[in-house]
């Protein structure tokens, strides 16, 4: 049985940021990750013709020191989100969408070079990859004396002085049991507080070439009639993978994949002419069909509900677990730069 210090539940981005705090203060830690690969919902996926995807946490902005920082100090390029050329906004199906153009004095938004992803494998450089232990889910959190045991889904345990959870709390309180318990108003403001990214469907469609920049269009498009919600030009930063990217109707999780592309497709068409057909591959991830960062709600939960609450300032069980994770950010709760504050709020109570 090991005995870390600190045990760190989910290799997401709040996980990592954390276990990068610690390691600068010195203290031990083991990060411990349900699923086989890291990032918690950031996720890169690489296209037959190397377009990087964001299937996960994306864009972030000047409103988002904390991120903006963090990249700075890891020397992480970001560049701006491309938005020159005529813009589409559907509001109904049977009309033609609206046109419109996004204006150069619109504070803008930041992806970074290479991936999302870039940024979780520099963490990972930094942390270790010894520290870190993937496939290993928690399922039970037990308080003994001065210390919480910890046993894995292959009964696995684990001894550690404290515990940061950087699970989502709703996810956090359905899948590991607490002995004694947390709670009940802890439980309650858990369940009822809202997962970011958990109702949403994104989607990719990668292209040989940019016909939308080449026909005057941004990729820009917001719809209050089709299937695709919201989306932007995705090509890579230095303009050798070409994609569309976005948000699809969180509804047509009850569709299947086939069904969801043919109506992505043709609304494309619909938008940007016969050329959106000619596509090399159609990619997509329905984040609720992923057990390990969304578990469904018992009540109807709204965007950001409960998220950056006060209850998750404090420690639980006798002060040795600390509840962690972007929900909980007092700033920007939600979004990768939330990750980072809630990382740095809860290593300050570290010596």
């Amino acid at each position: 049985m090991s005995k870390p210090k600190v045990i760190i539940i989910g290799a997401g981005l709040t996980g990592l940021a954390t276990a990068y705090l610690l390691l600068k203060k010195g203290i031990e830690f083991i990060v411990l990750e349900a699923n086989e690969i890291i990032g918690g919902r950031i996720e890169t996926i690489t296209g037959s013709h190397a377009t990087t995807m964001e299937m996960g946490a994306t864009w972030f902005g000047r409103q988002h020191p904390q991120l903006i920082k963090l990249l700075d100090e890891l020397k992480l390029d970001y560049f701006k989100q491309h938005t020159q050329g005529v813009s589409l906004f559907e509001t109904m199906s049977f009309v033609p969408p609206q046109k419109f153009e996004i204006p150069d004095s619109e504070e803008p938004s930041y992806r970074i070079v290479g991936g999302t992803k870039m940024l979780i494998e520099k963490l990972v450089s930094q942390v270790g990859l010894q520290n870190i232990k993937t496939q290993t889910k928690v399922i039970s959190i037990k308080e003994i004396g001065n210390q919480l045991e910890l046993t894995d889904s292959h009964g696995d345990r684990y001894l550690a002085s404290q515990v940061i959870s950087t699970l989502p709390p709703n996810l956090l309180v359905k899948t590991i049991q607490f002995e004694p318990n947390l709670p009940e108003s802890f439980v309650q403001l858990a369940q009822e507080t809202h997962t970011w990214m958990g109702e949403s469907i994104k989607f990719a469609v990668e292209y040989a070439k940019p016909f939308w920049r080449e026909n005057g269009f941004s990729g820009t498009l917001f719809s209050q009639a089709s299937i695709i919600n919201e989306m932007y030009d995705h090509c890579t930063f230095d303009t050798t993978g070409f994609a569309l990217k976005g948000f699809l109707n969180g509804g047509t999780n009850t569709l299947s994949k086939e069904d969801r592309k043919a109506k992505v497709i043709a609304q494309l068409i619909k938008g940007f002419g016969p050329a959106a057909a000619d596509y090399i591959e159609y990619h997509e991830k329905v984040w609720r069909e992923d057990s390990l960062a969304f578990y469904p709600y018992e009540t109807l939960v709204m965007g950001h509900q409960n998220n950056g609450h006060v209850l998750y300032k404090n420690a639980l069980l006798n002060e040795k677990l600390y509840i962690s994770g972007s929900e909980t950010a007092s700033q920007n709760p939600g979004y990768m730069d939330g990750a980072i504050v809630a990382a740095k709020t809860i290593v300050s109570k570290f010596q």
